[in-house]
């Protein structure tokens, strides 16, 4: 079978099933992981797939959402670069709000033993990081809890963001752009994060590059609404120069 040829196959498992992966795929053509990763990025260039951790899903899927073990191993090294540098925007003092998201919850395993700090949180995960910290004044924003990203979601969550303000948000995307702004493959889950988004005096978007020009389908707000945003070094000059423009300050780890 021709490379093409291979090609248009890997598109239609695709779109029938979903997505694709690389181990799959080279077992059923009976090729190297490599020549399937070299196919995958020729159909990305083209614009029919997106590549995502191990595989690649379709075009047009914005709703799929990759589960958390997959997240947490996806661009580990960039989301520990990105979580380093974010240490440094905490306050020493005061209130903060910890968005549901892998990078997120590498900055809160990383909150130095003296800090002093009210944190509020929707994410079960980083609840349970934290509840343990001798210096942490921890609030756990209760709600239904989603199973993929074990969030507390829906009326209870909003309620309680309603109700208070925090110095500083530490905010997760599934995608960022200034045309789309931010967005996440989850409806409930984006009203939190608007909600999180109004409630903080400054916002701190922390988004490896590859969530750089993705879009999903629910949006939670403009990039302009983002005081600072700190990704890695993949997102090109070109790229950060059009984003600060727009009145976002960005840090590249």
């Amino acid at each position: 079978m021709y490379a093409p040829e291979r090609q248009q196959e890997i598109l239609r498992i695709a779109r029938d099933g979903g997505r694709v992966d690389v181990l799959s795929l080279a077992e059923e053509f009976q090729v190297t992981a490599e020549t399937i990763r070299r196919d995958l990025k020729a159909l990305d260039r083209a614009g029919l797939v997106r590549r995502v951790h191990g595989g690649a899903i379709p075009v047009g899927r914005l709703d799929f959402e990759p589960d958390l073990t997959e997240r947490e191993s996806t661009a580990a090294d960039e989301k520990d670069r990105i979580a380093k540098v974010a240490l440094a925007e905490l306050p020493t003092e005061g209130t903060m709000i910890l968005d549901a998201g892998t990078t997120v919850a590498r900055v809160a395993a990383a909150l130095p033993l003296e800090a002093s700090l009210t944190v509020v949180t929707h994410s079960l995960p980083i609840a349970a990081r934290l509840a343990d910290h001798p210096g942490i004044q921890l609030h756990l924003v209760g709600g239904r809890v989603r199973h993929r990203t074990r969030a507390a979601v829906d009326a209870w969550a909003l309620r309680a963001y309603g109700e208070i303000r925090a110095d500083v948000l530490l905010v997760a995307a599934n995608g960022f752009s200034a045309e789309h702004g931010l967005t996440t493959p989850d409806l409930a889950e984006a009203a939190v994060k608007r909600a999180a988004v109004a409630a903080a005096r400054r916002v701190v978007l922390l988004a490896d590059s590859s969530k750089h020009g993705q879009e999903h389908f629910a949006r939670f707000g403009d990039l302009s609404d983002v005081d600072l945003l700190i990704t890695d070094s993949g997102l090109s000059p070109e790229d950060t120069a059009a984003i600060e423009r727009g009145g976002t300050e960005v840090v590249r780890a």
